[in-house]
């Protein structure tokens, strides 16, 4: 035991906030004081379908029964029918299954440089990612991400990225193509601000990739699975990657990860190239299949982007009538409030109408609503965060 006393035995890499959670349902979480919260974190875009969702409930608690885990050294039929299922909703054609999105992001980097090797170019090495990415904390998803704060104590940083401009066009004409293997990209950077990807910029830096035959890889962990109001945020770009990394809402909080690739790319993980002990075992293939099958749903996307559209266009309308909102940004229901003040305290005042949201450095209020929420919750939510906006307009806070 350490000699110096604390009241966790938890090391301290998290700032956790002063509420114990005991109960989730729906858009609300519960503490263990009986508080309820409308919950707009989703769990850090997770809970999708909100929390212990009927459908996804019942078919654990089915598999539970029978089994949970073999390893990937036999058949799993659950996660084969939910590689199948990912394919026939994507432009992808094969998957490789793990436990994070930090994980699914390695096995791309690891994906890019095998595939170079495999097309007799070995001096590809490098992976291209962008300013203000964030792309995990792991090794390499550490050293792909392009912020100083998130490599502070860690260096020497894994070798092999180059960090270029996000929305730049002289980032395409930098791009070396005798040395990258491939380019790795949100389409909306979450932690890094809330920041679309231009559509042209995108559509430009996917034809030079494969123009010169270099893995377009978009990082969907946090946009994918119904997040920016389609399944998949690069179908609003109208392009097709050579893969794609996929976490978070595939589970319905269930820890999941995915590598979807192109046949091409996919070929270049032959047996004993990767893997993962865990990953696509019977109870996280069963949370995928079953989240899969309620988002995909012939009328769930149309609500969603209704409601989408909804809140889209109440707090533009409160950005244009409060000083201290300077925009309002994203897709979907990944949306950022950039704010002339402190992002924690509009979290803190939520927090206190219990209403919870998070923040996306230290400016950005980020909203993340459960895919399922209904129009009333959000309302509440519009008339909570209008009532907090013109009280601290009103204090100058």
């Amino acid at each position: 035991m350490s000699s110096t006393m604390t009241t966790s035995a938890l090391m301290k890499n998290y700032q956790r906030l002063p509420i114990t959670v005991l109960k989730g349902k729906g858009s609300y979480l519960w503490d263990d004081q009986g508080v309820k919260y409308l919950d707009y974190t989703s769990g850090i875009a997770t809970c999708s379908l909100g929390h212990v969702p009927d459908y996804v409930q019942a078919k654990l608690s089915e598999q539970l029964e029978n089994l949970w885990h073999v390893s990937n050294l036999y058949q799993i039929p659950q996660q084969e029918a939910l590689a199948e299922k990912l394919a026939s909703l994507s432009c992808l054609d094969q998957a490789f299954f793990c436990n994070s999105g930090a994980e699914a992001n390695e096995a791309a980097i690891k994906l890019a440089k095998k595939y170079a090797k495999d097309q007799q170019k070995p001096e590809r090495t490098e992976i291209v990612t962008f300013s203000n990415s964030f792309h995990g904390r792991t090794g390499s998803a550490m050293a792909a991400t392009a912020q100083t704060k998130i490599h502070n104590g860690f260096t020497p940083l894994t070798p092999g990225f180059t960090y270029l401009p996000f929305n730049q066009q002289e980032a395409i004409e930098q791009i070396d193509t005798d040395t990258t293997a491939g380019v790795l990209l949100e389409l909306v950077q979450g932690e890094g601000g809330v920041h679309p990807a231009d559509v042209q910029w995108v559509k430009a830096l996917h034809a030079y990739c494969k123009e010169a035959d270099i893995l377009f890889m978009v990082d969907e962990i946090q946009t994918g699975i119904g997040r920016t109001g389609s399944l998949f945020a690069y179908e609003q770009y109208e392009i097709e990657p050579d893969a794609i990394t996929l976490a978070k809402g595939l589970g319905s909080g269930f820890p999941i990860g995915a590598l979807l690739a192109k046949n091409k790319a996919a070929e270049s993980f032959s047996p004993g190239t990767h893997g993962s002990t865990f990953g696509g075992n019977p109870l996280a293939a069963t949370a995928g299949l079953a989240t899969l099958e309620q988002i995909t749903d012939a009328e769930f996307l149309a609500g969603l982007q209704e409601k989408c559209l909804l809140l889209t266009e109440a707090l533009t309308k409160l950005a244009e009538t409060n000083s201290l909102i300077k925009a309002v940004r994203g897709k979907g229901f990944l949306i950022g409030l950039e704010v002339k003040n402190k992002a924690g305290v509009w979290v803190e005042k939520l927090r206190e109408k219990q209403v919870l949201v998070l923040t996306a450095g230290e400016n950005v209020v980020r909203i993340l609503p459960p895919l399922t929420t209904e129009k009333e919750e959000l309302f509440t939510f519009i008339g909570v965060i209008t009532a907090i906006a013109a009280d601290l307009e009103e204090k100058g806070e």
